[in-house]
Order: C-alpha cells, then sequence, then structure tokens
C-alpha cells in the first residue's frame, strides 16, 4: 500500500468544494502516474480491502479513488459501502466518481465503449435507438437502462423512464442516480408517496445528495408522514 499511497500524496489536494472532474483536469500527469500505479501493482479485490478495512483516511482515499481505474462491478458493493458509511468526506466523494466509473465501465471496456459510443451520437433518437441495440447485446447492463431513462424523462415519457429506473435499480440496488430518477419522475406523475419512497432511498444510498432532503422534508410534510 506504501506505493500507492505515496503516489496519491503526490497528486495535488483537491479543495473541499472543489468539482472533481476540474481536479482531475489540473493533475492530469499526476493521476496518470497514479493510474498506471494501481492497474499494475493492485488488484481491486486488495483495494476492496483497504477501503473497508483501513484506520488511516489517506490510505481509504487512494484506495477509493483508484478504484475508479480498476474496479469492476464486483467491487461495486465495497464502494457503494465505503459512500454510505464512511466518515471522511473525501472517501464518499473519490466513492461517487469511482461509481461513476465501474458503472459505466458495466462488465467489461468493451461494454462501457458501446454505451459511451451510443451516448456520443447526435440526437436522442439515435442514442435510443442504440441504446435499445445496446440492451440488446448485455441485458443485464445496469448503466444503459439508466441513461436510457434520463433520454426518456427529457422527451417527458415519464412512465418509459420509470420503467427504466426500476431495471437500473433490480439489476444494480445501489444506483443512487437511478433511485433519484425515478424519484423525480414520480413527482412529475403526481405520485407523491412513490416520490417519496424512491428519493429517501437515493439519500440513503448518497447521503451528499442534500439537495433531495428538502424535497423529502416537503413530500413527509404533505403526506403527514413528518
Amino acid at each position: 500500500m506504501s506505493l500507492l499511497l505515496e503516489a496519491f500524496d503526490n497528486l495535488p489536494k483537491p479543495d473541499a468544494a472543489e468539482d472533481l472532474d476540474l481536479w482531475e483536469a489540473g493533475a492530469e500527469q499526476a493521476i496518470r502516474e497514479f493510474r498506471e500505479l494501481a492497474e499494475n501493482r493492485y488488484t481491486e479485490g486488495t483495494l476492496c480491502r483497504i477501503l473497508a478495512s483501513s484506520e488511516d483516511p489517506p490510505a481509504r482515499r487512494a484506495a477509493a479513488f483508484a478504484l475508479g481505474f480498476v474496479g469492476t462491478m464486483s467491487a461495486n458493493p465495497a464502494v457503494a459501502l465505503a459512500l454510505r458509511t464512511d466518515s471522511d468526506d473525501r472517501v464518499r466523494r473519490f466513492a461517487i466518481d469511482s461509481l461513476w466509473e465501474i458503472w459505466f465501465r458495466g462488465d467489461s471496456v468493451e461494454q462501457g465503449r458501446e454505451l459511451r459510443l451510443a451516448l456520443s451520437l447526435n440526437d436522442s433518437a439515435q442514442q435510443l435507438a442504440a441504446l435499445d441495440d445496446v440492451i440488446g447485446l448485455h441485458p443485464d447492463f445496469a448503466e444503459v437502462y439508466n441513461q436510457r431513462a434520463i433520454l426518456w424523462f427529457r422527451r417527458g415519457q415519464y412512465g418509459k423512464a420509470v420503467a427504466d429506473c426500476e431495471q437500473a435499480l433490480r439489476l444494480n440496488p445501489n444506483h443512487f442516480g437511478a433511485a433519484s430518477g425515478l424519484g423525480q419522475c414520480h413527482l412529475r406523475m403526481n405520485r407523491p408517496h412513490a416520490a417519496l419512497r424512491a428519493l429517501a432511498l437515493a439519500l440513503d444510498l448518497n447521503p451528499t445528495l442534500n439537495h433531495l432532503a428538502e424535497t423529502i422534508q416537503s413530500l413527509r410534510q404533505t403526506l403527514g408522514d413528518a
């Protein structure tokens, strides 16, 4: 672990409020070196054990960040647990970023490439058709359903978006994005009880979604559940 932690310590330190995408853009070379070390010297099993059991916050931060590069869906439960329960804010921030990388990667680099290619097409109709094709090839690829749900939502087809969010959650019960999207769909469809359940689940899965707390409280007061 000392090599990985040393490489992690060499990275510029992100500000507490800094967007991680902007931070990564400014630390590109150092991150490339960190990634090469993680890919060549560490397994996801080792990194998951560090994330779960190390008493040293910097070690957990390094492991959470590294899993975004080397983690597969097998690492999804461990990273999601760290997001829900770790006491360190930066561990949670890195866990969120790594979860999205893992989810987009799916079960293979090729699956992730097909998903990103579908989303890069020029308009939503083309994207939807391409996502349908990816689902036909990989029906257990949860992130494809989540991304298709986003497109259905933007087109105002909330029933279809609900179905895809629910399928994404069946395949990946840790998917706070799908849970949040499901809640937003139910709000648009005037289903407050269902919206409350979905948004509460999203906040439970990702306690950093502070913006949902006000909506959840408002729904509880409206429904008499406060």
